[in-house]
């Protein structure tokens, strides 16, 4: 009954298929997020592969890591947040997990290697 009601709440928050990509764990993605300094909005980018897809409906998030400056960087995005622009897809991958937590132990090349898809 109440997980009923939450979702009756919560559906007219929820974004379409239009403003999200359809991507899974594994891709290759680059979100566009709003970003406030001040007075001013402005569009930053964060690319890199999505390792990981929890929950559903409203509390929906994915886990995107990069490495940057040879350190492994990973963040967690809320998919219905109004402070994500949009989402692209890179490159698509054929996943053999639902989670990707074992490219945490990679280095180097390794670290960005997941099988794509052949088009």
């Amino acid at each position: 009954m109440n997980q009923q009601l939450l979702n009756e709440l919560t559906k007219d928050q929820l974004k379409g298929s239009d403003t999200l990509a359809n991507f899974k764990v594994g891709d290759g993605v680059r979100v566009h997020t709003k970003v406030r300094e001040g007075d001013k909005e402005r569009i930053q980018v964060f690319a890199g592969i999505v390792i990981a897809r929890k929950g559903s409906g409203i509390h929906e998030t994915f886990t995107v890591r990069r490495i940057s400056y040879g350190e492994g960087v990973e963040r967690v995005f809320p998919l219905n947040s109004p402070n994500i622009a949009k989402v692209e897809v890179d490159r698509q991958s054929v996943p053999m997990r639902a989670k990707l937590y074992y490219i945490r132990d990679r280095v180097g090349k390794d670290a960005s290697k997941v099988k794509e898809q052949k088009f």
